[in-house]
């Protein structure tokens, strides 16, 4: 056995795999970063000796299953020490309009690919009495309007968390969510970019009746304060290292504004809610077409 500690980490090629792929080597850590092809692989490769890129597709089964054998055979007998669940998307709009393929697709990868990786990886956990740290968010704890898909998914992944942390407590393996308010990272863009391929569903009617209420809500995301990753890495580090870690780390101010606003009355926080993406009375009298997605 060596005292090296081994950590695998989905999503590593997005702004805060790769950020908190570079803090692990720098701490020590052997790491096994999760990239979906090999050109996302070769700038984590150029980090450090220690960091060694994966093909890993979280939403395919056999994908998931291959890159644990990899993993086991690398390891050993040392087992896992880490796994950082940080692969996710964003699917937004009103559910009227989201396509029921967004959604499943919100549901894959930041659901059900989480707990399949987590399946994979859970024998080389216990062998290095690990830690899995998952990567939520606090739409998680508070739903958002036009914010629905991703919140639901992020709500599942709060529900999985709880689960895993009370089933694999006393099998030495430590389990805790990370949430995150709004981060600088590519992710937004990329939620963009698949909401424009995606289009809408619904008839133009329908389209139609959503089109201020989409407008605001864009306002609302393009001039949103998103803060850097730093924060949300340092707190990553330290979950993955802590004997006891919490069941949940609360990151940005934005992130504890939202969770404040989960304990006041319903009314009064849907409301504000409300108020805050643009779904006020006048939202629905528009009869212009709904806005492309861009």
């Amino acid at each position: 056995m060596s005292n090296r500690r081994n950590v695998l980490i989905t999503g590593a090629s997005g702004g805060v795999g790769t950020a908190l792929t570079q803090a692990l080597h720098e701490a020590g850590w052997r790491i096994f970063a999760g990239v979906r092809s090999p050109a996302a692989a070769a700038p984590l490769a150029r980090l450090g000796a220690r960091v060694e890129p994966i093909e890993l597709d979280i939403t395919d089964e056999a994908s998931v299953a291959g890159a644990a054998r990899k993993v086991a055979h690398a390891v050993g007998a040392d087992g896992l020490h880490g796994l950082v669940n940080n692969a996710g998307i964003i699917v937004s709009g009103p559910l009227e309009l989201v396509p029921m393929d967004a959604m499943r697709r919100q549901f894959e990868v930041n659901v059900f690919g989480q707990l399949a990786v987590t399946q994979a990886t859970l024998p080389l956990l216990r062998a290095g009495r690990g830690a899995i740290v998952n990567i939520g968010a606090a739409t998680g704890r508070v739903t958002v309007p036009m914010l629905g898909p991703i919140s639901a998914s992020k709500t599942a992944l709060e529900s999985l968390t709880d689960a895993l942390r009370m089933e694999l407590k006393h099998q030495g393996v430590r389990v805790t969510i990370v949430e995150p308010g709004a981060m600088a990272t590519p992710i937004f863009d990329k939620a963009a970019a698949s909401a424009a391929a995606d289009g809408y569903a619904g008839s133009t009617a329908t389209q139609r009746l959503y089109a201020r209420a989409i407008e605001a809500a864009g306002r609302l995301t393009a001039n949103q304060k998103t803060a850097p990753v730093d924060g949300v890495v340092r707190t990553i580090v330290q979950a993955l290292s802590a004997t006891t870690p919490r069941a949940r780390y609360v990151v940005g101010r934005d992130a504890g504004q939202l969770v404040l606003l989960g304990r006041v009355p319903q009314g009064l926080r849907d409301r504000v809610l409300m108020n805050t993406v643009g779904l006020k009375p006048d939202a629905f009298t528009d009869a212009a077409p709904a806005p492309q997605r861009s």
